[in-house]
């Protein structure tokens, strides 16, 4: 989701409504999480075909505290976001949750009818060509089409 996507769907929300987020076990954050940051995180590499890259992501980390009657508001955390577009130069990057889990984990974000939902995010070769990855193995979004006319297939 991106930062855009998720703006908007809190704007659908009343002002002093308290952003429901559900874990990707299906267990609800509890209501009285803070939002510790939200930042901007930029990753120089170079990929395991040897090609440079550059990600720019947003991280907004969800944290529990013992202060179970603290609630935030839809309008403070879209406050929150506009001032961390203002200070880091946030166009509109994916957006990814941190939450504490056995260890600081990272999600993806989706809109739902009640709130936002934890996505799963999944790590894939970024150069399979060079690894010797034969494309019936690799995920389907990254298999190349044919563009080979086949037989009997009617593009002949």
């Amino acid at each position: 989701m991106k930062i855009s996507q998720f703006k908007s769907a809190l704007q659908l929300a009343k002002p002093t409504d308290n952003p429901q987020f559900l874990q990707i076990n299906g267990l609800p954050v509890s209501a009285h999480y803070h939002i510790t940051e939200i930042g901007l995180i930029l990753k120089n590499y170079v990929d395991c075909g040897g090609v440079v890259r550059q990600e720019r992501k947003a991280s907004m980390q969800l944290w529990l505290a013992n202060d179970t009657d603290h609630r935030l508001s839809t309008e403070k955390l879209l406050d929150i976001i506009e001032k961390s577009e203002l200070l880091f130069g946030l166009k509109d990057e994916e957006l990814e949750v941190e939450f504490q889990g056995q260890t600081i984990e990272n999600y993806g974000l989706s809109a739902q009818d009640f709130g936002f939902h934890f996505t799963a995010k999944k790590t894939t070769c970024l150069a399979p060509d060079h690894c010797g990855i034969p494309n019936a193995q690799l995920p389907k979004e990254m298999q190349k089409k044919s563009t080979a006319c086949t037989p009997n297939s009617g593009c002949c």
